[in-house]
């Protein structure tokens, strides 16, 4: 039972995106015409200028600064409606940055009533390759609007701060980028595939300005995840399905705590069974008490509320609280206060709270602990190796000097359930805690080549490999492209024969093996 609330944890944000406007169902997140102001006339927040001055953009850089925000939803169908944007999340006032030089046609309101689609949002025209294009940033507070109607503005320039003011259950930004303009009767598309290699902003904190995002597409769109490698070492279907992508999503959040760790810690608390509250008011499958899930708790399953009785709120919470507790006791540990071995110590915190191992100095013991806690360590560690998918740290051994499509297909599939992350993966397997589509691919082929063929980092750019092949000719080992866009394919995976691929889909979803999509074509590269 996690017990202990520390003093001073401060809740962690919602990262929910966009809620289902009641009032706007089909203008929600400015996803289709314009609101009433842009019909006719001009509003307080409309450009008083024409276009005719605008200059042609350099390069596109992120709207938010690397490590800032994290992606939560991406473009596409999504409850029922069209999400014509990417949400980045991140706690209110976090800054906002121009994508592309450009001038600002609407600052200010978007015509829309309190709480409701955007509320607030900037719009800002831009020339891309000679041919118009907009970007658009919504939610913001009217206060966290940091330029006007008409102003010039430079990518990278500080336009904005995250706030909470439209139809939404968390603070974020939505960010649109618009073929054609967004007032001028042109169409959204899905600003991931734009984003793909985008510096971060200049200046200030902001982590590496060289973060590759994968190319995407309306259906797959390679973007957002999660922590670090760990996702792929539960053992498939040794969960109930519906808790399974949790498990490794929240295995996934640190190195120290793995998937079949948290599957064990909730068999010790639950057996896996829903519902339960104990005579200390411990609840759910994880058994927190109210105080200490009000700590680690968010909506993770975006159903709009945050509830220790929903599987993905409870077992993601269950996953940073422990990565918390290992943080303290890792720490204790290094400076000599602590000994004993690392992950009994981060159950033991997890059932009496990580301050009694500090004043410990390890293992607490006497009263509770002993006839409680020091039980409860073992069982947890007994159960675990029930949880564990043997392979699933991605020990592929590659026959040197050899390159086979079968190779290539193993190398895949040892990642499966692995978690997508936006920009993960290279050559050497997993980063970030997963891969992306392009990620997954390149480490594939590196590795059932025989560590010879390194490939490009995107979609678009892996496309430029090889030869191209029928895809009903299509082999295991050759890459299989889809999603095609203007700047070419959005999405790339493995092909495994019989129509199938092994791909790293989607934000919030994990490697898996899939149908063909029917606008794919092949490509042989080995």
């Amino acid at each position: 039972m996690a017990l202990i609330l520390i003093a001073g944890t401060a809740a962690v944000l919602g990262l929910s995106g966009c809620a289902q406007d009641p009032v706007f169902p089909k203008n929600r997140c400015g996803s289709t015409s314009s609101s009433e102001s842009d019909k006719g006339g001009r509003d307080k927040g409309e450009s008083p200028s024409g276009k005719t001055d605008l200059k042609a953009s350099g390069p596109i850089t992120q709207p938010t600064k690397v490590g800032t925000t994290t992606q939560t939803s991406g473009f596409g169908p999504r409850w029922g409606y069209e999400h014509k944007g990417t949400d980045f999340a991140g706690p209110i006032g976090t800054p906002i940055y121009a994508a592309l030089d450009g001038i600002a046609v609407k600052a200010g309101s978007s015509g829309e009533g309190p709480g409701v689609g955007f509320e607030n949002w900037i719009v800002i025209d831009s020339l891309v390759n000679n041919k118009p294009v907009s970007t658009v940033y919504g939610h913001m507070f009217t206060d966290g609007i940091l330029i006007t109607p008409g102003q010039h503005v430079k990518a990278g320039d500080h336009i904005a701060d995250i706030g909470n003011a439209g139809g939404s259950t968390g603070p974020h930004l939505h960010f649109e980028y618009w073929e054609g303009g967004r007032l001028q009767g042109g169409f959204a598309i899905d600003p991931l595939t734009k984003l793909g290699g985008a510096q971060s902003p200049a200046g200030g904190d902001g982590g590496s300005p060289n973060i590759q995002l994968a190319a995407s597409t309306s259906s797959i769109d390679c973007g957002g995840g999660f922590g670090v490698a760990g996702g792929g070492d539960l053992k498939a279907g040794s969960v109930p399905p519906e808790m399974e992508p949790w498990f490794r999503q929240a295995g996934s959040l640190c190195p120290q705590i793995k998937p079949s760790l948290l599957a064990a810690d909730t068999k010790a608390e639950s057996g896996l069974v829903r519902g339960l509250e104990s005579k200390d008011g411990a609840k759910g499958i994880t058994q927190f008490m109210d105080p200490t899930f009000a700590a680690y708790g968010q909506d993770d399953d975006g159903n709009g509320k945050i509830s220790i009785l929903d599987d993905g709120d409870a077992i993601m919470a269950q996953g940073r609280y422990f990565c918390e507790i290992a943080k303290k006791v890792d720490g204790w540990i290094a400076d000599g206060s602590v000994t004993g071995d690392p992950k009994s110590l981060y159950i033991a915190g997890y059932n009496g709270g990580e301050y009694s191992v500090k004043n410990a100095g390890g293992m607490p013991s006497g009263g509770d602990y002993t006839t409680q806690t020091q039980p409860y360590v073992a069982k947890v560690l007994a159960y675990e190796a029930e949880f564990t998918a043997p392979g699933g740290r991605g020990e592929l051994v590659v026959s040197p000097g050899s390159a086979s499509g079968s190779q290539v297909v193993d190398a895949a599939r040892q990642y499966l359930g692995t978690p997508y992350v936006w920009g993960g993966g290279n050559i050497n397997g997993t980063t970030g805690g997963g891969f992306d589509c392009s990620g997954l691919t390149s480490y594939a082929i590196y590795q059932g080549s025989g560590n010879k063929i390194t490939l490009p980092r995107t979609s678009e750019q892996q496309w430029t490999v090889g030869v191209e092949i029928p895809i009903d000719q299509a082999q295991a080992g050759d890459l299989v492209f889809g999603g095609w866009s203007g700047s070419g394919p959005g999405h790339v995976g493995v092909a495994i024969g019989g129509g199938q691929m092994i791909h790293a889909p989607t934000t919030g979803d994990v490697v898996k093996q899939s149908p063909l999509q029917s606008d794919m074509k092949a490509r042989r590269v080995m």
